[in-house]
């Protein structure tokens, strides 16, 4: 039977951090974050990572593990996480993965194997000039030819993951839609229990989502992003592309005030939790706890408490 582990789910701002906080105590477990920005250093108000007293608390592993100027991949991400998720279990402890990236979350648990291609190399530097040259029409065109069932799913706009299943066939003869095909039913690496915790009315996680935007303002988000600019991280890094960063590197370079960021920035947080929660009720196996008007952590451990018994986790 593969491993047991704990996965805590949920949408921006609803309290996954604290919660497995909370159970890795009851549970004698470490927390893995599944967060595809917490791994940056230096990213710590934005990203609402884990505080160093919470980290002290609890060990806390996938936190601030990556310089900024890198650019990790979901196969990179996996990889690592699953080398904590293994280290903690060879010591008889339970892994208890908490975050908010699906995919990433999906990947881990399946033991997903990525479709190979060395991505940043000779073949998408090729790529990436003839986008330059032709646009993203005649790439998707031109991927439409090798891997007709990429290119229905994809929009011509995402050139990113067009490239990458270009580079991935003309590195491996296999298209990623034929890899996925065979990789789909292999068996997952691990035997999750899932919880979710989400608001029962929606309008209280936007208005939660607003709070802490504000707090993170005050907390000194625009100083966190001049600090990595200053540090030489690229504008255009994936780091600085994160919900709260983005949206603040026109208003330090002066072309928009702070307040106008700020009101972005909930925008952006307010769609990203809309599209996490479409991800996540996808998945049939999540036991959902849901919030009223605030979160009651005590009432959500009795309910998780009752529901890892079901299962079998003590």
């Amino acid at each position: 039977m593969p491993p047991r582990i704990l996965c805590v789910a949920g949408p921006t701002a609803c309290g996954k951090t604290r919660f497995s906080i909370e159970l890795a105590k009851r549970y004698h477990g470490e927390v893995v974050s599944i967060d595809s920005m917490q791994i940056y250093r230096g990213m710590a108000i934005g990203t609402a990572a884990p505080t160093a007293e919470e980290m002290a608390a609890v060990p806390h592993h996938m936190v601030a593990v990556a310089d900024p100027g890198e650019d990790w991949s979901a196969a990179r991400f996996a990889e690592a996480a699953d080398r904590c998720i293994q280290d903690i279990l060879s010591r008889n402890r339970l892994p208890i993965l908490a975050g908010g990236t699906g995919l990433y979350l999906d990947a881990v648990v399946a033991g997903r194997q990525f479709a190979p291609g060395s991505s940043g190399g000779a073949v998408r530097r090729e790529l990436e000039a003839e986008l330059a040259a032709r646009g993203p029409a005649h790439m998707l065109e031109r991927l439409r030819e090798a891997d007709p069932i990429s290119a229905e799913r994809l929009h011509p706009a995402d050139t990113k993951r067009i490239l990458r299943a270009l580079e991935v066939y003309l590195e491996t003869g296999e298209t990623i839609s034929q890899h996925d095909r065979r990789t789909r039913d292999l068996p997952k690496r691990y035997d999750p229990v899932y919880l979710g915790l989400a608001f029962r009315d929606r309008e209280d996680m936007k208005r939660l989502i607003d709070r802490r935007v504000d707090q993170m303002m005050a907390a000194g988000l625009p100083e966190e992003v001049r600090a990595l600019l200053d540090r030489g991280v690229p504008p255009r890094a994936t780091a600085l592309q994160a919900i709260g960063y983005k949206e603040l590197l026109p208003a330090l370079a002066g072309e928009r005030t702070l307040e106008e960021a700020a009101e972005e920035i909930k925008l952006r947080s307010r769609q990203y939790a809309k599209r996490q929660l479409t991800w996540l009720r996808r998945n049939p196996d999540i036991h959902w706890i849901f919030w009223e008007k605030e979160r009651n952590f005590a009432y959500a451990l009795q309910i998780a408490t009752e529901i890892l018994t079901r299962e079998g986790l003590q």
